[in-house]
């Protein structure tokens, strides 16, 4: 009976040990900027007149809360502020996502999608749909719990009178991600 007794200890002392003590699934928060640039028509390369070539042409500001499955994937629900500078829009994107990580590795580098619709706040705010998305890189802190990400979006607004206008861009964001 002794053996016995030793060997279920052995086994669920090592299997206790073995488990893996980081948080895989649970529910996360996110927050982000975005940016997207464009190209100075005005810009002359010989011309010392302070513009530069590439220019800041819209700003993002999302939070998301989000549920993650496993290590790759994740659904997240996202309120977003766009805003683009030259062209003076607009935008209040309410939108879900789901990301996949292809590589799962320390760092991570994922796939994203997401649609939705973009709603009319009032006067200086534009109606339509949304679509994005993404690439990018997740990065850890010490304990892998809490992520840096990095990448770049693609979005598609439609809106204007029956969705007739359409406004694509590419943005540069990073995120914070608390889990």
């Amino acid at each position: 009976m002794k053996p016995y007794l030793f060997t279920l200890t052995l086994l669920v002392t090592v299997s206790t040990f073995a488990q893996d003590g980081l948080k895989n699934k649970g529910l996360f928060y996110k927050f982000s900027l975005a940016a997207t640039l464009r190209t100075n028509s005005d810009y002359v390369v010989t011309r010392d007149d302070g513009n530069t070539l590439i220019q800041l042409n819209g700003l993002f500001i999302n939070n998301s809360l989000g549920y993650q499955f496993d290590r790759r994937a994740s659904v997240a629900l996202n309120v977003e502020y766009d805003h683009y500078f030259k062209q003076s829009f607009n935008f209040m994107p309410v939108y879900a996502t789901f990301r996949y990580n292809v590589l799962d590795f320390d760092d991570r580098l994922f796939l994203r999608a997401g649609y939705g619709k973009l709603f009319d706040m009032g006067a200086h705010f534009e109606n339509g749909t949304m679509y994005k998305a993404g690439i990018g890189i997740q990065t850890f802190d010490a304990n892998y719990r809490n992520s840096w990400l990095f990448g770049l979006d693609f979005s598609r607004k439609r809106f204007g009178y029956r969705q007739e206008e359409k406004l694509s861009s590419v943005a540069i964001f990073i995120e914070f991600m608390l889990f």
